[in-house]
């Protein structure tokens, strides 16, 4: 029979369809398959789940949701996810539907500190079916499919462990050996640079918490497993120990990855601090690049704890389980000497998940100490913003108390200036003057009159940073009174000639 990639490509040869062509990679495309409504999210039950390496929470369990509208044509929604979905730059209203279109981009989360682009961003495209399929990213069905297969493949082999553990004591021993880590045997490093050797004083404070759990001594390191293998071999006539051994080799992989990437998160850590000693003004960007790369370690070794602690917690359940089932046991063998060892070994994994959980609190600080700083430059922002608030009104008082002519109420329009010192608009004291000849304020005769080209000037600065409003106003303002001022003058014109006329 052929393959069934081939038979599915076969039958959509020629076709195009729409996908989501994920940025700078030729793997893990999303497709749009016409009718269907495709969901993504890292929860179980969508379309495409998509676990984050660097930051599980990044995505939400069902972040976002594409489908066909009554057209044909494809949308967006955002499913109230916490980190957002961007379209083009802009980040959409959660629960409501967008159009997308072909080369349009699309942004799941927000870029981690440090860096420029989110993990997830894709580009709207068109593609034939030939170029899209070898790129696709499989299902979550797919996925739980061959996640199902892989426990069938390992049930079969810890069947086969079992199976050779009968042929002799030191052929199980052997095998178990290999997946444990050997109390004298150092942990290699796949990293560049030499092994952290310094003490841990000059490392940096905020990544030596994990220091506990990486020293040391001896023959001591990790008792736990150790003691389980034992007990396992103690009660491997009495009863199935295949669940035990599965979640045991699983902490065993995941203690030796941890071991790795605190060993080189040291060794990168000692690798800044030299580097930060040899070059003290050239290598800034070699400096920030192997910090980054510090942050990355330190990522992946929280997440490998995270992990870590999850599997402890099932081995726990496993060994509570296994537990109950040697209590029915000890009353027909008499295994006193067993339930000890159990609750020992419970002990000293407790104690391990309490350690992770001093170093889950120790990020916690961390976490907390730059949300501090974020609520500092918040409160920077505020007091310059009220200081700015504070300068524009006292200058609006200002304008307002000093600069406005006592006769009209309205800032100086071609402001003069009486001997007396005061000042008014020139067309408000020359209407004045029709009826008195002398000042509005002090009423001293008028003998004098001086344009004041100052404060004029003054005023126009001042009105050009007021709101539109006012700068509106002051316009019509000075457009009427020159208007007003060509009528009065064409008027005097008038009069002058009817008195011309009847001297004549």
């Amino acid at each position: 029979m052929g393959d069934p990639g081939s038979l599915v490509t076969e039958g959509r040869a020629g076709e195009r369809s729409w996908c989501l062509r994920r940025v700078g990679m030729n793997t893990e495309w999303l497709l749009l398959e016409d009718g269907n409504e495709v969901t993504v999210g890292r929860g179980f039950g969508v379309t495409y789940q998509l676990v984050s390496k660097i930051c599980p929470l990044m995505i939400s369990r069902n972040h976002c949701i594409l489908k066909q509208n009554a057209e044909g044509q494809w949308t967006i929604k955002d499913n109230k996810s916490l980190n957002g979905v961007w379209l083009n730059r802009e980040r959409l209203e959660p629960l409501k539907v967008y159009s997308i279109h072909k080369g349009d981009h699309i942004q799941l989360g927000v870029p981690l500190e440090n860096k420029e682009n989110a993990e997830y961003e894709y580009e709207v495209t068109e593609e034939d079916w030939e170029r899209i399929y070898p790129c696709l990213s499989p299902k979550s069905d797919q996925m739980m499919e061959k996640n199902k297969g892989l426990r069938t493949k390992r049930k079969f082999s810890l069947d086969e462990l079992e199976g050779s553990g009968a042929e002799g004591p030191s052929n199980l021993k052997s095998k178990i050996s290999k997946l444990s880590c050997e109390p004298g045997q150092q942990v290699k490093s796949h990293g560049k640079g030499k092994v952290a050797s310094q003490p841990s004083e000059y490392l940096d404070p905020k990544l030596t918490s994990f220091e506990p759990s990486v020293k040391t001594t001896g023959a001591h390191v990790n008792p736990g497993p150790a003691k389980v293998i034992e007990l396992l071999r103690k009660k491997k006539k009495a009863s199935n120990p295949s669940a035990s051994q599965s979640s045991l080799e699983l902490f065993k992989v995941t203690m030796s990855r941890i071991l790795m990437l605190k060993t080189q998160m040291q060794e990168k850590q000692v690798a800044v601090l030299n580097v930060k000693k040899q070059t003290k003004k050239g290598s800034s960007k070699k400096i920030v690049k192997m910090e980054q790369e510090l942050q990355d370690l330190q990522s992946q070794l929280c997440a490998e704890q995270a992990q870590q602690q999850a599997r402890v917690e099932q081995l726990e359940k496993t060994i509570q389980e296994e537990q109950q089932h040697l209590e029915g046991l000890e009353k027909e063998e008499g295994e006193e000497d067993l339930k000890q060892q159990l609750a020992q070994a419970l002990q000293e994994y407790r104690s391990l998940v309490e350690e992770l959980n001093r170093s889950k609190k120790n990020f916690e600080a961390i976490i907390q100490a730059k949300d501090k700083e974020l609520e500092q430059t918040k409160e920077e922002k505020e007091k310059v913003q009220a200081q700015k608030e504070e300068v524009l009104s006292h200058m609006n008082d200002v304008l307002e108390n000093e600069l406005q002519c006592i006769i009209c109420s309205e800032y100086f329009v071609e402001a003069v200036t009486l001997n007396c010192a005061h000042s008014f608009c020139s067309y408000c004291i020359n209407e004045w003057m029709k009826r008195k000849v002398e000042c509005p304020i002090c009423r001293k005769d008028i003998k004098s009159k001086t344009r004041s080209l100052v404060l004029d000037n003054c005023i126009s600065k001042m009105v050009d940073n007021l709101n539109s409003e006012v700068k509106e106003r002051r316009i019509v303002l000075i457009r009427e009174r020159k208007a007003l001022q060509q009528i009065s003058a064409s008027l005097n014109q008038a009069r002058n000639l009817m008195l011309t006329c009847k001297q004549l």
